[in-house]
C-alpha cells in the first residue's frame, strides 16, 4: 500500500454523521485531512438521515476529496426511505466498497468483512426465537446478519481481518445508553463469528451515548465510532484514527 512503510495500518473510522439535504459543505473540509491521516476510511453506517436520494448525494459530495479507499456499511437510517437500492448504487458508483456480507481485500495482509448487523439484545436478555411468527422473523433477521458476517470472515484469507458493522456486537460499548433501548442497539450473537474466525478488530456505530471501546468474550477489540462518541471523547473532529500493527509480509493465517 502506497505511503506506508512503517508496518502500521492507519484506519480512520466514523459512523452516524447523518447527512441531510442542508448539510452540503458541513463535512467536506473535515474529511479532507483523512488522506494524510489514514490509509483507509471506514464508515459504520447511518450516513444519511432517512436514506433519501438527495441525502446520499450530499454524503457522496462530502467525500469528494477523499482519495484513500473507503469501506462502508449501511445503518438503519439509510433504510428508512426504502430507497436502499439507489443508496447502494450511488455509493458504489463513487467507488466506495459497500459491504453487506461482502469482503474487500486491501492487500495480501489486510481484508475487511462487513454487515449492517441487527438488534436483539445481549446475554440472558437476548430475544429468542419462540412464540409468534413475528418474533421468530425478528430473531431470524438477526441470525441472517450473523450468518452473513460468518461467511464473509470465512472468505477472508488475510492474516488481518477487520470487521465493520453498524449495530453493536457487544454490550460493553452500549453502556451509558438508556436501559430501555439497549436491546435495539445490537446483538451479542454478532460477537461469536468475530471470535470464531479470528477477527483482528471490529468497528461499529449506532450507539450515540455508548462507550468508545469494548471487547468480545474472546478478546477482539471493538470500537464504537459513532460521531457523537468521537466528539464526546475528544478523539477527533470527525473520525477516529486507529493505528493497527501489521504482521510481516508473507504471514499466513
Amino acid at each position: 500500500m502506497s505511503g506506508r512503510t512503517d508496518g502500521v495500518l492507519r484506519i480512520a473510522a466514523v459512523g452516524d454523521f447523518h447527512c441531510g439535504e442542508e448539510d452540503t459543505g458541513a463535512f467536506r473540509e473535515l474529511f479532507a485531512p483523512v488522506n494524510d491521516d489514514a490509509d483507509v476510511l471506514v464508515l459504520t453506517g447511518d450516513l444519511t438521515r432517512r436514506g433519501r436520494a438527495p441525502e446520499i448525494r450530499v454524503c457522496v459530495n462530502e467525500l469528494t476529496d477523499v482519495k484513500i479507499p473507503i469501506v462502508a456499511v449501511l445503518g438503519n437510517h439509510d433504510y428508512e426511505a426504502e430507497n436502499v437500492s439507489d443508496v447502494i448504487a450511488t455509493l458504489r458508483g463513487r467507488g466506495i466498497h459497500l459491504l453487506n456480507g461482502d469482503v474487500f481485500t486491501l492487500d495480501d495482509r489486510v481484508g475487511f468483512a462487513g454487515v449492517k448487523g441487527f438488534m436483539g439484545g445481549f446475554g440472558r436478555a437476548a430475544l429468542t426465537s419462540f412464540g409468534e411468527p413475528e418474533t421468530k422473523a425478528f430473531v431470524g433477521a438477526a441470525l441472517h446478519e450473523v450468518q452473513k458476517l460468518e461467511i464473509a470472515l470465512r472468505r477472508l484469507a488475510t492474516p488481518v481481518r477487520i470487521a465493520v458493522l453498524h449495530y453493536a456486537p457487544v454490550a460493553s460499548t452500549i453502556e451509558g445508553e438508556p436501559d430501555i433501548i439497549q436491546p435495539f442497539l445490537g446483538s451479542d450473537r454478532l460477537a461469536e463469528p468475530l471470535d470464531r474466525f479470528g477477527a483482528t478488530i471490529a468497528f461499529h456505530g449506532h450507539a450515540h451515548s455508548g462507550v468508545f471501546r469494548g471487547a468480545t468474550p474472546g478478546g477482539v477489540p471493538v470500537y464504537n465510532v459513532s460521531l457523537p462518541v468521537i466528539r464526546r471523547e475528544g478523539i477527533g473532529r470527525l473520525y477516529y484514527v486507529h493505528e493497527l500493527p501489521l504482521p510481516p509480509v508473507g504471514t499466513k493465517i
